[in-house]
């Protein structure tokens, strides 16, 4: 009996037109740098409504949701060319068509990292379009990292720490003069 070799872990990140999903990238591409491993950039198409309702959608609808994953994906990595290149890492691209969440927790095998942008989004916006990063979070078998844009909050001020908050005066007391003498 003969068995086939396993395939090497990759970095899997999951990409879309989002700011968060560059971020997701960015943080993909150094993990795959710094561990040596294959950066496979993907993206799913949701399938539209309408077509999921009248069962799978045609050849030209398929191909149409496909180019322009392609072209997303290009215009990325372009993107990441011209900020530093990706150097050494293989890098590949792949596009699929369905639930963004699913398709990527199918595709992601044990051994891989799996990674997504995480975005803040209200709960009509959650509604409308299911979050992949919760649904990879409940189902996913490869390590998951859920890559969250920086806020100013998260940036830091060399010396900040040390130095005080400003405090505010309550808004029912900012009529109040000081007379503390300073």
């Amino acid at each position: 009996m003969t068995e086939t070799p396993a395939a090497a872990p990759r970095v899997i990140v999951g990409v879309d037109e989002s700011e968060t999903a560059r971020w997701a990238l960015s943080w993909a591409l150094g993990e795959a740098r710094l561990r040596g491993m294959e950066l496979l950039v993907v993206h799913v198409a949701p399938v539209p409504p309408y077509a999921a309702a009248a069962g799978v959608p045609g050849h030209g609808a398929a191909c149409g949701l496909r180019e322009a994953g392609g072209e997303l994906i290009t215009r990325l990595l372009a993107e990441l060319q011209e900020g530093g290149g990706c150097g050494a890492t293989r890098v590949s691209g792949m596009t699929l068509l369905g639930a963004p969440g699913d398709a990527l927790v199918r595709l992601a095998r044990e051994e891989d990292i799996l990674v997504v942008g995480r975005g803040t989004r209200g709960p009509l916006s959650r509604l409308l379009r299911p979050s992949v990063h919760r649904h990879c979070a409940a189902h996913a078998r490869a390590t998951l990292v859920c890559v969250a844009p920086p806020t100013i909050g998260r940036l830091t001020v060399p010396g900040a720490a040390q130095e005080r908050p400003l405090r505010r005066r309550p808004w029912w007391r900012r009529h109040e003069q000081d007379h503390t003498g300073g």
